[in-house]
């Protein structure tokens, strides 16, 4: 097979668009019926993806698999890094947890890690005819050039040409890109092969003076101006959402928006139901009153509960259950709950224990090895309800609060979802408290399917119609809507050129 054609997609800076530029574009060459396959040679994220082998990679890769149309596979993101304080963080590589390093120490580790993404792009180049590359924040960073992979670094070793995302949204769009070029080596710049601008709103007309400038400045094409999407949704690399989704008549869930949080995307399916109230609150915000409180995942499980305590939040929730509210702990949401959260091994901070809400009789344990799968089966209170996730952890829990188990999970094929099923095949996950207040869980995804995610709100006494898609739904709606704007509003001529095709 013929090797493919590699383009990178950098941008001018951190969420200027890359990832969703990626995703449009994956999806625009699906639909031709071309090969593509996304590749990012280096991630820093939070919000992580297992792929059907078990491996992790960052979620945005896992969002343009799907626009590609193809599964994820470890080559897609062959370093990630998740970080668990302000200078240090684990590092991934092909899926699985290699180190933990502080930043100085991972500048050096660089070197080493160069040849291994370059083989896992040469292994998508040869089962694809386009790979389209992402870049990580800005090439312009000076004090990351050395031993850079994740820009330049990587374009140079692979001889790719280059596109620049700017968002025109938060203004000084030319700047940024006069800005980044004036910054670049001039091999490096000479990569560039033309702009594409984001997030545009109003009248092209009124902008078109502009780029008249900038491409005679350049001497660089603008191969598009993508205007903004309202109510796009997809799963972001790691950012929260700017703002709350606009408020609606019905229920009120709260999410504790940790300094780590992590799997965040976990409730981009409840901001979808036009009647309910999700806010993440921040630090410093006061703590609504709400029927549901979910206590999302976490990469330093004990400092952000540490953290939770400081705003002064853990009274706010012993208050919510007097009242009879409902409270879900997904991943380190669980681990909080219980009694004590053990970490031998400092893997996220210093080492020892430190107690938990007390809220569950179990105990949790970090180890070395990260438990990396998806799964499938039923709920426990409503049998007929099909429940699927995923599972990304590397605390072990014990105790008798799981003899009481939220989920029945198969433990090869999936279950079937009927009282007749033959439980042997099967095994408990979660814990669901006596009280039918507390439910914890190692899941990740699970409002992401209608059923499932009725059926938690239904438990969360939360009564609203199913008014709005499923996420899978929701994620190929906007993905094809991504891809009528490459269509619409860039030069598929040039990039048809630049892909060789």
């Amino acid at each position: 097979m013929t090797r493919a054609r590699s383009l990178m997609i950098q941008g001018t800076t951190s969420d200027a668009g890359k990832s969703t530029v990626v995703a449009a574009l994956g999806r625009w060459l699906k639909r031709r019926g071309v090969s593509v396959a996304p590749f990012k040679p280096q991630n820093m994220a939070l919000n992580s993806a297992v792929t059907a082998a078990g491996g992790e990679i960052g979620r945005a890769q896992e969002l343009q698999a799907i626009a590609c149309g193809i599964p994820s596979h470890v080559d897609m993101n062959p370093v990630l890094l998740k970080p668990v304080t302000d200078q240090g963080a684990q590092v991934i590589v092909l899926g699985k947890v290699t180190a933990h390093l502080k930043a100085d120490a991972y500048q050096n580790y660089k070197a080493e890690l160069l040849p291994i993404v370059v083989a896992a792009h040469e292994r998508l180049a040869r089962q694809h005819q386009v790979v389209l590359v992402e870049g990580a924040g800005s090439p312009a960073e000076i004090n990351l050039r050395e031993n850079d992979i994740a820009n330049m670094g990587f374009a140079e070793a692979v001889d790719c040409p280059v596109l620049l995302v700017a968002d025109i949204d938060r203004g000084g769009v030319f700047a940024h890109l006069i800005g980044t070029l004036a910054l670049l080596a001039p091999a490096e710049r000479a990569r560039v092969k033309g702009f594409i601008i984001n997030r545009f709103r109003g009248d092209l007309t009124l902008l078109k003076p502009g780029l008249v400038w900038l491409e005679r400045t350049t001497g660089l094409p603008v191969l598009g101006v993508l205007p903004y999407l309202p109510d796009l949704s997809l799963d972001a690399e790691d950012a929260l959402p700017k703002a709350d989704r606009p408020s609606g008549s019905g229920g009120q869930i709260v999410v504790p928006a940790f300094p780590r949080i992590s799997n965040a995307t976990d409730f981009d399916a409840l901001r979808l139901l036009p009647d309910l109230n999700l806010h993440f609150v921040r630090a410093g915000q006061s703590f609504p009153a709400s029927d549901l409180i979910c206590l999302p995942g976490s990469k330093a499980v004990a400092s952000d509960l540490a953290w939770f305590r400081a705003q002064g939040w853990e009274s706010k929730l012993h208050h919510h259950l007097r009242y009879g509210g409902k409270v879900i702990g997904i991943c380190g949401g669980l681990q909080m709950l219980g009694k004590t959260l053990h970490d031998p091994l400092g893997l996220e901070g210093r080492a020892g224990s430190s107690p938990g809400l007390g809220l569950l009789e179990l105990e949790t344990t970090l180890g070395p090895h990260k438990i990396l799968r998806h799964r499938r089966g039923h709920c426990i209170w409503a049998p007929m309800v099909p429940v699927e996730g995923y599972e990304i952890h590397a605390g072990v829990s014990h105790g008798p609060a799981l003899e009481q188990p939220a989920f029945l999970l198969s433990k090869d094929a999936p279950p079937a979802p009927d009282s007749s099923s033959d439980f042997s095949q099967h095994e408990g996950e979660g814990t669901l408290s006596a009280d039918n207040q507390l439910l914890g869980t190692y899941l990740h995804g699970l409002f992401d399917h209608s059923d499932t995610r009725r059926a938690l709100l239904d438990w969360a006494g939360l009564v609203s119609p199913e008014t709005a898609p499923s996420r899978p739904e929701k994620r190929h709606i906007d993905l094809e809507r991504l891809a009528d704007l490459i269509a619409a509003h860039c030069d598929t001529d040039r990039l048809n050129a630049l892909l060789g095709m």
